[in-house]
């Protein structure tokens, strides 16, 4: 039985999707199947693997509006081990759209019923707002991954976050879980990261990722040719980082 991974934060340029598309790909290259969903109408982990969102007929606005099965949408990437389904600027309907519909809030969970089965991990790129696609993710996962950037508004909304997840333990998802928060953008020259470090690490203790990803432009560079780190250079410091943090939730849960 394969475990739903939502990585979700509502402040942008947290590095949610650089999570989202590194993370499929290291857990991929350590021989785990993973099927990555973007759910953000920006699309930017679907042209992040190289897919041209142009070109997309059918991914995630299909599947929320249940008018096509999730093979027709799962397509394959360049990434070992990782399939893809992509999204499109048509997503953006799916908020308005989605309004009126009984069981709204079920949509993508009732979807991945019939593919949780075939991956070890299914990750979701969420789009960075507390909407109802964002929602659909947190119902049908079955934990949260929360990138913190590690900056000076790092914990600015962190709190409407946890409530939004609270409320959807509550009324919607029970065991939906906090995976961990990692931290993001982390520079060693300073100060501020390293108090941000220390402040989330007091307040959230063992729920923070001992991983940390810190800054480094070949992560930033790696899009821009439509690859992960890993393909993009293996050797540099971000591919050892998410690597580093795939190793622990494979050791999280218990996989080997």
């Amino acid at each position: 039985m394969g475990k739903i991974i939502a990585i979700a934060n509502q402040k942008g340029g947290v590095g949610k999707t650089t999570t989202a598309i590194n993370l499929a790909s290291a857990l991929g290259v350590l021989e785990m199947n993973i099927l990555l969903i973007d759910a953000d109408p920006q699309a930017n982990a679907t042209s992040g693997l190289g897919i041209d969102v142009g070109d997309v007929k059918l991914g995630t606005y299909q599947l929320l509006d249940h008018s096509v099965e999730p093979d027709k949408a799962i397509i394959k990437t360049n990434s070992p081990n990782v399939d893809l389904i992509p999204s499109h600027i048509d997503l953006v309907a799916s908020e308005i759209e989605l309004v009126d519909k009984e069981g709204r809030e079920y949509m993508l969970k009732r979807i991945l019923v019939d593919v949780k089965n075939r991956y070890d991990f299914i990750i979701i790129d969420c789009a960075p707002s507390l909407g109802l696609i964002t929602l659909n993710a947190l119902v049908g996962a079955d934990a949260v991954i929360i990138p913190i950037q590690c900056e000076y508004f790092a914990l600015e909304g962190l709190g409407k976050l946890l409530n939004t997840i609270k409320s959807v333990q509550k009324i919607h998802n029970e065991d939906l879980d906090i995976e961990g928060l990692l931290l993001t953008m982390y520079d060693t020259r300073l100060r501020l990261s390293n108090q941000v470090v220390e402040e989330v690490k007091k307040h959230f203790g063992k729920m923070v990722f001992k991983t940390i990803i810190q800054r480094n432009i070949r992560l930033s560079e790696a899009p821009s040719f439509g690859e992960d780190i890993i393909t993009y250079d293996a050797s540099s410091r971000g591919a050892k980082s998410y690597l580093s943090l795939a190793s622990e939730i494979i050791k999280r849960n218990k996989l080997k």
